[in-house]
């Protein structure tokens, strides 16, 4: 990796993974923004998290997990700590709670946040609340709309989630400034009112460069305006899907290091390339517990 390279800045949570099982409970670091700054870093992409964490002991495994992978940290100090998400399986599904830190995960746009941003050549956006048209602002106003440096994966889960209409009005305004957001069935279901087709269709008309949309065992799609979707189905690699838990984070972390080469313009990537390498990217992920990505 070359650390003279500009870093990309990857705005986001980071928290702890709470995973109870009958046998007990384990604790990993996780949280969507860790997880694609973490897996831009093992793709050989200089990255900088902006996240908020506490000065606790959850904090502390935090920081010397990005520290491990290459991945410099500029923190927002949280007063009530570092966020933890809860996971149950229920009928083989898993659930989450979030604790009151994990929900207010407010970001300062300080000096040194601002400098990490100015110094950009990509902002990766991961799990933020575009429901409070406060930091949906804070962070346009910071990151700017030209030349469209956003990309951008909303990652709503009901347990952050609290308007999902504002969510959707204020996603929209960051798709006008992005040059890709990426959606997935999940995510229409919950805030879109519709389906992922027509969310696809709608973040476009509001502006953004391209959509990518992640469709579960049917693979992913990718949209330009004015152009037909390109599909890339899911790449079948040996061995056994093991945890589906970071599938979604790898995705986007290879768009992300795909637009960075092409130096940010959706229009010159190749983009068939570029979801057969996210698509294998992800089946490695899967292959593997946890939701570090995995290079096949």
């Amino acid at each position: 990796m070359d650390q003279s390279a500009p870093r990309v800045v990857v705005v986001g949570d980071a928290l702890i993974d709470e995973l109870r099982t009958p046998a007990g409970s384990d604790d990993h670091v996780g949280g969507a923004g860790l997880n694609v700054a973490v897996g831009l870093s093992r793709l050989g992409v200089p990255t900088t998290l902006l996240a908020s964490v506490g000065d606790d002991a959850d904090g502390a495994s935090i920081r010397a997990h990005l520290a491990e992978h290459g991945v410099e940290l500029v923190a927002t100090a949280n007063p009530l700590g570092t966020g933890r998400a809860v996971s149950e399986r229920v009928d083989g599904e898993p659930t989450y709670a979030f604790s009151d830190a994990a929900v207010a995960r407010g970001l300062d746009f300080g000096d040194a946040q601002l400098a990490a941003l100015a110094a950009a050549p990509l902002v990766a956006v991961s799990s933020y609340p575009f429901d409070d048209a406060r930091l949906t602002d804070r962070l346009l106003a910071a990151v700017g709309a030209e030349p469209p440096r956003l990309v951008v994966d909303p990652n709503p889960r009901p347990g952050f989630l609290r308007d999902p209409a504002a969510f959707a009005s204020g996603l929209a305004r960051a798709a006008a400034a992005s040059s890709l957001v990426k959606i997935g069935e999940d995510d229409a279901a919950l805030v879109a009112d519709g389906t992922l087709d027509e969310w696809q269709e709608a973040l476009l008309a509001a502006g953004a460069g391209a959509v990518l949309a992640t469709r579960g065992a049917d693979g992913a799609s990718l949209t330009l305006a004015g152009r037909p979707p390109l599909r890339q189905g899911i790449v079948p690699l040996d061995g056994d899907v093991v945890d589906t838990m970071g599938a979604g984070d790898a995705t986007f972390a290879s768009v992300v290091a795909s637009l960075l080469a092409s130096r940010s313009a959706p229009d010159s990537v190749d983009w068939e390339a570029a979801l057969t390498d996210a698509m294998r990217v992800a089946a490695a992920t899967v292959r593997a517990p946890g939701a570090l990505l995995r290079l096949p």
